[in-house]
Formats: structure tokens, C-alpha cells, sequence
């Protein structure tokens, strides 16, 4: 029984983790080359609905979240027209998108509000690993975006960021931008092309809402997703692999409120439902009030939301 429990526990926590796990490493490889990007929850909504509408005319979810994370990108790159390239103030940036993409989201969904969403992605088994007791189900037994998203996507992440001079250059436009432009590395177009790709995956993090975790589309249905994806990369230290584990966590906490709801606990469920978000506030604040060192551990780029002047050194 209790066996059982966890297994289900840990394969709701992986799916809910799933969505922020996707939006929060976009946000990294943004803010890791200097840009904060507060538009996520914008772009996330557009994803979603983007993705239900593309399925609604072209039953294939990969086509969905193709499209989600084309609109994604899109948003991604007018957020950078105005934060990189006219150099304008990254916070109101970022809000005016997320501002902009939950208002597009809610009249475009209008029509498709509360209709379940026929094409969604299937499950797929990963022979041995899937046996595995408890963690084998959860992540190699269920929905076929899972191992990338956990798995193959931070590595990949991780291998460029930190293991290739590529990554070098990216971490020093967001370190020092006016020696690396001095260096030779193109400063402007890197921030515009990763806040672009993060914007992209934001956008099929909204796809993967709708089209594996919540299979219909309703207006405020992302629900601050996009606002804790942001909180983890912080809480996560900038580092792609960190920030994947911190989306479980969250999803574990999520997949806690479900049980108790579930199994009855004598605990309001408002309580129940809040805990996500409390939890949130915890990952932040507990780990730097407790160890101290964990400050330095987790500093921000240098250049995180300032904008390059060549002119100026």
C-alpha cells in the first residue's frame, strides 16, 4: 500500500515538476547571459493556447508544441527587441509581455475554454529502468516528454554551459559583458538568440500543459507557474541540473496537496492548495538564512538585468 502511494506521489510530482522544470531552464540560459526575463508567464499562457488550438485543426500533439514554442520565441524575441536591443528597462519589459500574453491568451482561448483536448502525448515504457520499484514508474513508465525534459534536456544544458568554450563565452556576457565584447564575443546577439530560445521554451512549457499535464485550456490556468519557474533559478543558483531537481521538489509538494486532498487529511484544503507557493518562498529564503555561504553559492551573473552600452566602459 504504501509502495503504491509513493509511486503514484512521485509520478504526479514528476509531471507537475515537468512544466516549471521546462520554463525555469529557458530562464537560466536568459538570465545566464545577463537578461531577466519576467514575461514567462505570459508566454507560457500563449503556449497553451497555442498548443490547443493547433491540435483542435492538426491532431498531433509535436505539432502543438511545435507551434507553442514557435509563439514562444516570437514573444521572446519582442521582449528582446525592447530589453537588449533598445536597452529599456528589463523589468517593465518583462512585465508588458506577461501583461500582453495573458490578455492575447484569454481572447484567443475564448472559444476554446473547457473543452477537453482530444490529442495529447502518450505514455512510453523504458524497458529495466521502468521496473525500477517506486522511481522506475514515475519517470520511465508514463508520459513520453518526461525523460527529456529530466533527463536528457539539463544535460545537455549543463554539458554546453560548463564543458564547451561556447558555454565560457555565454557565461561571460552575463559576468562582464564589456569584456567579453572586448574579447571579441557578440554580445548583443547572444543575449537576443538565448532569450529568444528561452522564450521558446517557456512557450512549450505552456504546450506541455495543456497537452500532457492538464489536457484543457481555461483562462489562468498556468496559475503562477511562470512566476515559480523564476523563483527556482534562483533558489537553483543559475545551474540548469539544480534548477531540474528543484522543479521535482516543487512537484512533490504539489503531488502532497493532491494526497491530502485525496485521502481526506483533516487540513483545509485551501491550506493544501496553497503549499506549492509557500513552498516556493521556503526554497528561497531557508537555504540562505541557514547556511550563509549558500549566498555566494547562489549570486546572480554580475550583469543580471543590465543593459549593454558598447560605447561605455
Amino acid at each position: 500500500m504504501m509502495i503504491t502511494l509513493l509511486t503514484g506521489m512521485l509520478a504526479t510530482a514528476v509531471l507537475a515538476g515537468g512544466v516549471l522544470a521546462l520554463a525555469a531552464l529557458g530562464e537560466v540560459l536568459a538570465e545566464r547571459v545577463g537578461v531577466t526575463n519576467l514575461g514567462v508567464e505570459g508566454l507560457m499562457a500563449l503556449g497553451a493556447v497555442t498548443a490547443v488550438m493547433t491540435v483542435a485543426s492538426i491532431p498531433s500533439p509535436w505539432v502543438g508544441l511545435l507551434v507553442a514554442g514557435l509563439v514562444g520565441a516570437a514573444g521572446g524575441m519582442v521582449f528582446a527587441f525592447g530589453a537588449v536591443v533598445m536597452r529599456a528597462n528589463q523589468v517593465l519589459c518583462g512585465l508588458a509581455t506577461t501583461f500582453m500574453g495573458l490578455g492575447l491568451s484569454t481572447a484567443l482561448g475564448h472559444n476554446y475554454a473547457g473543452q477537453p483536448v482530444a490529442t495529447t502525448f502518450g505514455h512510453v515504457t523504458v524497458p529495466l529502468l521502468s521496473s525500477i520499484p517506486v522511481i522506475g514508474p514515475a519517470l520511465f513508465g508514463q508520459n513520453i516528454l518526461i525523460v527529456p525534459i529530466y533527463v536528457i534536456l539539463p544535460a545537455l544544458v549543463h554539458f554546453v554551459m560548463f564543458r564547451t568554450r561556447h558555454g565560457l563565452n555565454m557565461r561571460a556576457v552575463g559576468e562582464n559583458p564589456a569584456a567579453a565584447d572586448a574579447a571579441g564575443i557578440p554580445v548583443m546577439a547572444m543575449r537576443f538568440w538565448y532569450v529568444t530560445l528561452g522564450g521558446a521554451m517557456a512557450g512549450m512549457a505552456g504546450g506541455y500543459l495543456t497537452l500532457t499535464y492538464v489536457p484543457v485550456w481555461s483562462e489562468g490556468m498556468v496559475a503562477g507557474r511562470g512566476w515559480i519557474a523564476l523563483a527556482l533559478v534562483i533558489f537553483a543558483g543559475y545551474r540548469p541540473v539544480i534548477v531540474t531537481l528543484s522543479a521535482l521538489l516543487f512537484g512533490l509538494v504539489t503531488a502532497l496537496s493532491f494526497v491530502g486532498q485525496a485521502h481526506n487529511w483533516p487540513i483545509d484544503p485551501a491550506f493544501l492548495n496553497m503549499l506549492p507557493y509557500v513552498g516556493t518562498m521556503a526554497f528561497i529564503i531557508v537555504p540562505v538564512v541557514v547556511w550563509h555561504r549558500m549566498r555566494r553559492v547562489m549570486a546572480a551573473p554580475a550583469a543580471l538585468a543590465q543593459p549593454y552600452y558598447r560605447d561605455v566602459r
